[in-house]
């Protein structure tokens, strides 16, 4: 059988081709992995969850390639910098520059909870990943639990059973007789059992012994110290899941995860076309 994004791609390329059109590749044919849930039906919750971890689990694995060439591997993630800034207290002030960041620990993803809103098809979805690790390079200054900081160097933080609260919004719009969700944004709350981190040439290398001690003090105060970077890490988990979202709905129709979503035109009163 031929790939349904294939199909599709020769199509648009022969009408783009003499000027017609401009489209995009997507899925015609539900994968067989997929399982199609009805959210008018009673159950749907507990058939959603089921069906994002299956989808999921094929898309960590591999099975659907146009992520890897557009995203990258899912375990580990690559972002290419993060620039940070928070003052919110005499606690903690700090300017920090992360770059080569590496998110691993998605790869093990487990989908507790997957509700989807009759009102508006936003997502509230709860994700458990059993450990979640960020290595980088950063740049920093400022001030974290009334310490003075100033470095440049490695930094890892390592969080252990880490509970992912993801609200999504969404809004649909039509394209090639489907119904596809476009990603407007992902907030998401985090709660963990534990925090440990490494600041490597903390003070510019100064005092290794010092740098030592003051690791080890944010490590014996993770709560503490995990609040200060709190918004660090969130901008992170948001930036990376909305991406990927984001490329995994314009590729696949939400006809395949809700097979009695509506259309655009349904909810909103309007057909939305999606401008690319």
């Amino acid at each position: 059988m031929s790939h349904p994004l294939l199909i599709i791609g020769l199509l648009c390329a022969v009408l783009a081709g003499i000027g017609r059109v401009k489209c995009a590749e997507f899925y015609t044919e539900k994968p067989a992995f997929m399982e199609p849930c009805q959210i008018y039906e009673p159950g749907f919750t507990n058939c959603s969850t089921r069906s994002v971890q299956k989808f999921m689990d094929n898309v960590i694995k591999g099975e659907i390639p146009e992520i890897l060439e557009t995203f990258g591997p899912i375990d580990p993630m690559k972002q290419d910098q993060l620039v940070f800034e928070q003052d919110n207290s005499d606690v903690t002030t700090i300017s920090a520059d992360i770059t080569d960041l590496l998110i691993s620990g998605f790869g093990k993803m487990m989908i507790k909870e997957s509700k989807v809103s009759k009102k508006d098809f936003s997502w509230q979805t709860k994700i458990f990943l059993p450990r979640l690790r960020l290595d980088g390079q950063y740049k920093m200054v400022g001030r974290i639990l009334l310490l003075k900081l100033s470095g440049a160097g490695k930094i890892y933080i390592e969080i252990d059973n880490l509970d992912i609260l993801m609200h999504t919004k969404t809004h649909l719009y039509e394209k090639g007789g489907f119904t596809f969700y476009n990603v407007t944004s992902v907030k998401v709350q985090l709660n963990m059992t534990g925090v440990h981190s490494q600041l490597d040439n903390l003070f510019n290398g100064r005092s290794k012994e010092v740098e030592r001690s003051t690791n080890q003090f944010f490590n014996d105060n993770w709560r503490d110290f995990f609040e200060a970077l709190r918004p660090l890490v969130v901008q992170t988990v948001e930036r990376t899941l909305q991406d990927l979202l984001g490329k995994l709905f314009h590729l696949i129709p939400a006809n395949f995860f809700v097979s009695d979503i509506p259309t655009s035109l349904n909810l909103y009163g309007r057909k939305t076309q999606m401008i690319t």
